[in-house]
């Protein structure tokens, strides 16, 4: 990976990271999205993921219009390790992840920090919408992904229901999005700032001490269930997690999506392969001592339905001519075809990995952030629990200060554990 080829003097108190979600054909569009709707002061670092040379040259061209911070990988990286890539060279003390996919609305960013600030939350995620016309239909106000007895129990950090002295129980995830695919225009009344149990990553601010605890973002998520993973490391530290209903965004890539480019080929392939999804979940599952439930069986089941989607549908669909049933043999030979490809693709990609000399997110140390903000967190944080009650259980008031601070630390001892066994 190169070095930045800029450094410029940091102002500002938040830094955005763009990353590559599965292709690159919307760069340019979105980029100039995030600086025409975006007022409040940034600095801008984005990962180029390996992109085509065209997107390479536009790129290159805003290190000297725009001042931005251009680090480029010349292999593929999964979502994470881009992050991560960012992440390591920031020194604000927030930090924005978007995806390179989104389209902003106006005042956006201002959302997101007037939002932390008033609440002292270190996460806070975007009302996200899909498709076009731009902010219409919504794709995620955030969500839940446990029964509300489990998730009492997860938050507070303690086992699994149906625990054991030799076995700890296993956690039941049930993910729910609430409200999409229904027109903004018909719930936007009901939709207000509130706490969520998980938000998704296609525009996140973090408090960027919050890493100081957590670490680096996971690489072990290739592909999938990334931001539930991070929103749970996030949960088990006590922190709230909001989600701003002022501050919309669009992701263009839902599907059904506007039609691949073939430059964009590669990277959706491998970033939607069935190795980098069966290795993500397989991972989450482990992690996290997750139930073998519907939940996964499901999504093991329709593994590589993403590439179905967006390069077997299509290409079936040209062959007007053929019957009902026709089209349908056809689908199912051609996905037998492309997944002993995309099973080739895969191993291919990873013994080139393996053969080079250069690590996967470059020899930038892992960030230390300064604790500057950590009074002002603490003067929100008898707010933040009274918001969370419904979610979970009163503590004790005569609990002593002596039992929150071991709380306090046998949570952040969960949390270490936890990346130990990942990194494992």
């Amino acid at each position: 990976m190169h070095q930045p080829q800029v450094k410029p003097q940091v102002r500002s108190q938040v830094t955005i990271v763009v990353v590559p979600r599965e292709r690159f054909q919307f760069t340019q569009k979105s980029l100039e999205s995030l600086y025409d709707n975006t007022q409040h002061p940034f600095h801008l670092i984005y990962v180029d993921n390996n992109s085509p040379e065209h997107i390479q040259s536009y790129l290159e061209a805003q290190v000297s219009e725009k001042g931005i911070e251009l680090v480029r990988s010349d292999y593929f990286l999964s979502p994470n390790q881009a992050r991560n890539a960012g992440l390591r060279r920031v020194q604000t003390p927030y930090v924005v992840f978007v995806d390179n996919d989104i389209m902003f609305s106006a005042g956006w960013l201002a959302a997101l920090m007037r939002c932390s600030k008033e609440t002292g939350a270190s996460v806070v995620g975007s009302l996200v919408c899909q498709y076009e016309p731009l902010h219409s239909i919504v794709h995620c106000i955030g969500g839940d992904y446990m029964s509300p007895e489990e998730y009492s129990l997860f938050s507070r950090g303690e086992s699994g229901p149906n625990n054991s002295l030799t076995s700890p129980g296993k956690w039941t995830i049930e993910e729910k999005t609430y409200y999409q695919n229904q027109p903004i225009s018909e719930v936007r009344s009901q939709i207000k700032r509130h706490t969520a149990g998980v938000i998704e990553c296609h525009a996140m601010l973090v408090r960027t001490t919050l890493f100081n605890r957590l670490g680096l973002l996971d690489e072990g998520f290739s592909c999938t269930k990334e931001y539930l993973d991070f929103c749970m490391l996030v949960t088990r530290l006590g922190e709230p997690i909001y989600l701003e209903p002022t501050s919309v965004v669009t992701f263009l890539t839902h599907p059904p999506a506007p039609p691949l480019l073939l430059s964009d080929l590669p990277y959706f392939m491998l970033r939607w392969s069935d190795a980098w999804e069966k290795e993500s979940l397989e991972h989450f599952q482990q992690k996290w001592n997750l139930a073998d439930s519907k939940y996964f069986q499901k999504r093991y089941k329709k593994l590589g339905q993403r590439r179905r989607k967006e390069l077997i549908k299509p290409l079936v669909a040209q062959f007007t001519f053929l019957s009902k049933p026709a089209q349908k043999w056809l689908e199912k030979r051609l996905v037998q075809v492309e997944k002993l490809f995309n099973r080739y693709l895969s191993k291919q990609y990873q013994r080139a990995l393996d053969s080079e000399i250069m690590p996967l997110i470059s020899d930038y140390p892992a960030p230390s952030f300064p604790e500057k903000d950590i009074s002002q967190q603490r003067q929100f944080s008898k707010a933040q629990s009274s918001q969370l009650q419904s979610s979970q259980p009163q503590s004790s008031e005569e609990q002593s200060s002596e039992d929150q601070s071991a709380n306090l630390t046998q949570l952040q001892r969960q949390v270490a554990s936890l990346q130990t066994s990942a990194k494992r």
